[in-house]
């Protein structure tokens, strides 16, 4: 079974909206843990428009499965990280205004930084992972970095999913096993839900990990957090 792991960056964006602290993040990641998620993502932006640093200080404590911290490695996000010590840090390359992460690392373009934060990040026992889309030569730049993972950039498959599913899961499945290969860890994220998840955790070789946020608290206004996190995890059981 593939790991899910709930960004609960939404939860925070809710209370923020009003003040105060209702929804309790706090709450909501041990709540989504005890509801069978096996991990908690949270991606901390320099606004605090929804998970604050303070956020992230707060919750780690109360995790018992695994934090992963997204972000784009300022010097601040890498003091924050080391701080905190989460399970995994996953590292995109948003600009500080991005209202979402859209695109991977081109790996070879900052080869230099993101190889001399995976020793920094082994020296200290974080996993690592990179943001990255399905282009091949990326994928062994990625490897070279010394990195642990690589996290799938989803979005192509998930706009493709319902004009033709098999060509839109095609690349993944390359970019999976040329990862794998490579001696990679593999995750994924961004527009996985309830109607494509399956079809791309059955397909897509050596998935590890899915970090899903946005469709899923949207999909909690419906069903309850504690029955759509069973739904999400029974997309990723292998049938």
């Amino acid at each position: 079974m593939v790991n899910l792991s709930v960004n609960i960056n939404k939860a925070a964006t809710l209370r923020n909206a009003r003040g105060g602290n209702i929804p309790d993040v706090e709450q909501i990641a041990k709540d989504c843990e005890s509801f069978g998620a096996q991990g908690i993502t949270v991606h901390p932006r320099p606004d605090g428009r929804h998970i604050r640093y303070s956020d992230v200080y707060a919750i780690k404590p109360n995790i018992r499965t695994e934090l992963n911290i997204e972000g784009y490695p300022s010097q601040s996000f890498i003091d924050l990280v080391l701080d905190v010590k989460p399970t995994q840090v996953t590292l995109v390359p948003d600009a500080p205004d991005a209202l979402t992460s859209n695109a991977g690392w081109k790996v070879q373009e900052h080869f230099e930084l993101l190889s001399g934060l995976a020793d920094l990040f082994k020296r200290h026992q974080i996993r690592m992972s990179i943001f990255v889309e399905t282009d091949l030569t990326n994928l062994e730049w990625a490897a070279r970095t010394g990195t642990d993972r690589i996290e799938l950039y989803t979005e192509p498959y998930a706009q493709q999913y319902a004009i033709d599913r098999d060509t839109a899961v095609a690349p993944f499945v390359e970019a999976a096993t040329c990862a794998h290969e490579l001696g990679l860890g593999i995750n994924a994220g961004h527009d996985l839900n309830l109607q494509n998840l399956s079809f791309f955790a059955s397909r897509v070789p050596w998935l590890e990990e899915v970090s899903i946020g946005h469709a899923l608290i949207c999909d909690a206004l419906y069903y309850g957090l504690k029955e759509t996190i069973k739904l999400y995890k029974n997309c990723l059981i292998q049938k």
